[in-house]
């Protein structure tokens, strides 16, 4: 089930296609799908939100029933366990202390000639915030998306979540929510949630920057309604690349590989190993951890088609091909990672040494899980508190410093045959030759 490559120009082919696999011709259809409900919503807001609930969803909701109301946000403490209330407190303090090293400062310089410059950093007026859910529960993700935003000082905070059966959220996420600092929160999910979002509705406030992950048709609608707002990024399916060596315990790296690929039947779980013996064991582990596996179907088929082992001659050409693939997460069970670490330019989250599987960091180490996906390692970075801050530069000349510079910029507008831009300048230096009787 679980293949074995040792030729390099197959792995390349094989990651490729692994790193695609989001790219198939049903985009098309959905996209043209996801294009309709939010123009559907645009014109006709709750109305809209609450048909394609119906159909999509199919729960029936009222106007009144789409805000979650303050006794469900009360009631969801009485819900969850003390060790679930526990583990959420935790890593709330954990990810919060973490986005808190990562807050840009504004900063001014002054410069000779009494020449200021500077960066001013302020936060979004309104944040909206995406968690999955319906069949499933996702108080980490809630955390993740939440906590960067509460220490960017966003003013407002809104929370999406589409509900389960008998119009239910699940208390943990609920609670989540509240431990983070957000109380609106709206039960409606998919591109429907999307677009009330990006353009307000009379139930649903319009918001400013969109984050978190969700299925393809919220992927297609963030993409689409990005420029009315901004988002986070793009979230394809889930992803590991494991790079191992003879230290690695195969029990531990089939888990490591398994937890990926039962998130979702297109997660890729990949080893990259100098071990042939490894190799082995790992597929001979995969096949015995699965066999009593509550999600075995689902997991089964993201093995299948995007599971992968590659034997290569040394841990410098898995570094190699690691880059070529980006992935979201990066796991380096070998005896020296941080030599390793060197070699790798790509990589949405890196986790370190055998004793850091990458449920640590999916949780409460701190860093942040929304992570980028499908190669895009290559040029973003995961959801953080610059997400929801946006800078303006700062600039003052004094006449003495516009005086110095008006020559250069007189050129340059010359060059570029705006007018209107050199005379703003010496109309200004003629002005201070020749003040005004």
């Amino acid at each position: 089930m679980l293949r074995i490559i040792t030729q390099r120009a197959d792995a390349r082919t094989e990651l490729r296609r692994i790193c695609d696999r989001t790219h198939d011709e049903q985009v098309v259809h959905k996209e043209a799908t996801v294009r309709e409900v939010l123009q559907a919503v645009k014109r006709q807001g709750d109305r809209a939100v609450l048909h394609y609930t119906t159909e999509f969803d199919r729960l029936t909701l009222k106007p009144e029933e789409l805000r979650v109301s303050g006794s469900e946000l009360d009631a969801a403490y009485q819900q969850v366990s003390k060790e679930l209330l526990n583990a959420i407190r935790l890593a709330c303090r954990q990810i919060e202390a973490f986005h808190r090293q990562r807050v840009p400062k504004s900063w001014v310089q002054f410069a000779e000639d009494e020449v200021v410059l500077g960066k001013r950093y302020t936060p979004v007026d309104r944040a909206g915030l995406y968690v999955p859910g319906g069949q499933a529960s996702y108080p980490s993700t809630v955390l993740m998306n939440a906590v960067p935003a509460k220490v960017a000082n966003v003013p407002r905070i809104v929370m999406v979540t589409p509900p389960g059966a008998g119009k239910t959220i699940h208390p943990a996420v609920l609670v989540a929510a509240q431990e983070a600092g957000v109380e609106e929160i709206y039960r409606v999910g998919g591109a429907q949630a999307i677009a009330a979002l990006a353009y307000g509705t009379e139930t649903i406030p319009k918001v400013d920057v969109i984050t978190g992950p969700g299925n393809i048709y919220v992927t297609l609608a963030k993409k689409l309604v990005y420029g009315t707002v901004g988002i986070d990024s793009l979230a394809g399916p889930s992803e590991v690349l494991i790079i191992a060596d003879k230290v690695a315990n195969p029990v531990h790296v089939a888990a490591d590989m398994l937890a990926q690929a039962e998130h979702d039947q297109m997660a890729a779980a990949i080893l990259l190993t100098d071990d042939s013996v490894l190799a082995r064991k790992v597929v001979d582990e995969v096949a015995r951890q699965l066999m009593d596996h509550p999600r075995r179907l689902l997991t089964e088929k993201a093995i299948a088609h995007y599971g992968l082992v590659v034997v290569v001659e040394s841990l410098d050409d898995a570094a190699e091909l690691s880059n070529e693939f980006a992935p979201e997460h990066l796991e380096l069970e070998i005896a020296d990672p941080w030599g390793l670490l060197e070699k790798i330019r790509h990589a949405g989250a890196i986790f370190l040494g055998c004793s850091t599987p990458e449920a640590v960091g999916d949780y409460l180490a701190g860093p942040n899980h929304t992570l980028p996906t499908s190669g895009s390692a290559r040029y973003a970075s995961a959801l953080s508190v610059e997400t929801f801050l946006k800078h303006s530069s700062l600039v003052q000349y004094s006449q003495t410093a516009l005086q110095k510079v008006a020559g250069a910029i007189d050129a340059l507008t010359i060059a570029e045959g705006l007018h209107s831009h050199g005379e703003s300048v010496r109309l200004r230096v003629r002005g201070s030759l020749n003040p005004e009787p």
